[in-house]
């Protein structure tokens, strides 16, 4: 059986400076290097993305700098994101290097128009899209399989002893869960803990600057089941490049980001004013300090980079190279604060009334007081 124990509060690792410094992803030994190749644009069947030439050209460039993790889903431009890496490392340019990557692909997104068992989470789903995957990647094994989202139409203890019975045949090496509540990924850890299944060794979840409620309970619980997160659209679709301002907002029909864009807000705005000062400050771009404060984040072991070209890559590969100090950290946390749900707030109050004056983990614990409206009424 195997043994979870809870994530250190703070760590004396030194901080990744190049693609090559690699770190071990959750709690397992595979190793992988702290920014992660995503590559939802391989393929341009979604009308976004590029060619396969293209495609090839930012694997090589990624894989020169000493990368070695890449990241995709079966239904990823329509299965082409997977047949384009599979054809890199099958007979493209890096024929031969196929063991030499760390391979993560997705599950349960439905490929087959109208087939209730073509996706989910069910033994017949995941069965026939495991196939799937490794025949478009070209692969004997994938190397770190993802739940891609949650079906709650089917148990969570089917998927994960279909999980453990991939990885018993050796079509699947590690495990992981993406985009699902907490709860959740927690009951799913525990059934495999308990059952003696494959455990889950990482978190895929989207956590930036303009999205960072994943930190009211799903950081939390990674850090605690010690899964490695690995964040997605940490730019925010490219808002968090800088490269819409107030007096540069984004263009009706020129670009993803809709004019109207609920994300850009007087606060988003806000918010962006600090990063280009601050990367002003550190002779750097926004996308680097917006990438590098992702990293930095306490559990968060390699953030996925979606680049379309090799310019686009190597600028975002610079953000391992950038040092934002504590007043640097502070002045981005204050101006991206959100409010967390119940019971944040409230836990975060009562430890006083828990420690009543003693000093735990060198937080003293003087009474709390439960605010203006009861001033003067302690615990």
């Amino acid at each position: 059986m195997t043994t979870l124990t809870p994530a250190p509060l703070a760590t004396d690792a030194i901080a990744p400076r190049s693609l090559d410094h690699f770190v071990t992803l959750g709690r397992s030994g595979l190793r992988v290097s702290p920014l992660c190749l995503g590559a939802m644009t391989f393929g341009e069947e979604w009308g976004f993305g590029v060619d396969a030439g293209e495609s090839f050209d930012v694997i090589g460039a990624y894989l020169e700098h000493g990368g070695n993790f890449i990241d995709t889903a079966n239904v990823y431009t329509k299965g082409h994101s997977e047949a384009i890496i599979g054809d890199y490392f099958a007979d493209g340019p890096g024929a031969g290097r196929r063991d030499r990557v760390v391979i993560a692909t997705k599950f349960m997104g439905n490929m087959h128009a109208g087939d209730p068992n073509g996706g989910g989470g069910g033994r017949k789903a995941i069965m026939a899209a495991c196939d799937e995957s490794l025949r478009r990647l070209r692969t004997d094994y994938i190397d770190l399989y993802w739940a891609h989202f949650w079906d709650r139409h089917t148990p969570i203890d089917e998927m994960m002893q279909t999980l453990d019975d991939l990885v018993r045949a050796g079509k699947v090496r590690y495990i992981g869960i993406s985009d699902h509540p907490a709860w959740v990924c927690v009951q799913a850890q525990y059934e495999a803990q308990l059952r003696g299944w494959t455990p889950l060794v990482a978190l895929q979840i989207e956590y930036s600057l303009l999205q960072r409620t994943v930190e009211a309970d799903l950081m939390p619980m990674a850090r605690a089941l010690n899964l490695g997160v690995t964040p997605w659209s940490p730019l925010r679709a490219g808002i968090l490049t800088g490269k819409y301002t107030r007096e540069n907002r984004p263009a009706v029909g020129t670009t993803r980001v809709p004019e109207d864009s609920r994300f850009l807000t007087d606060k988003t705005y806000d918010l962006i004013e600090a990063i280009i000062a601050i990367a002003d400050e550190l002779g750097t771009t926004p996308a680097r300090v917006s990438l590098q404060w992702v990293q930095s984040r306490q559990g968060v072991t390699s953030t996925i980079l979606g680049a379309r070209t090799v310019d686009h890559l190597l600028d975002n590969v610079g953000a391992l190279g950038v040092e934002l100090t504590a007043e640097h950290v502070q002045r981005l946390d204050d101006a991206s604060a959100v409010d967390l749900p119940f019971p944040c707030e409230f836990v975060e109050q009562t430890r006083h009334a828990i420690q009543n004056g003693a000093n735990v983990n060198g937080l003293p614990g003087t009474p709390w007081t439960l605010g203006p409206a009861n001033d003067g009424e302690r615990w």
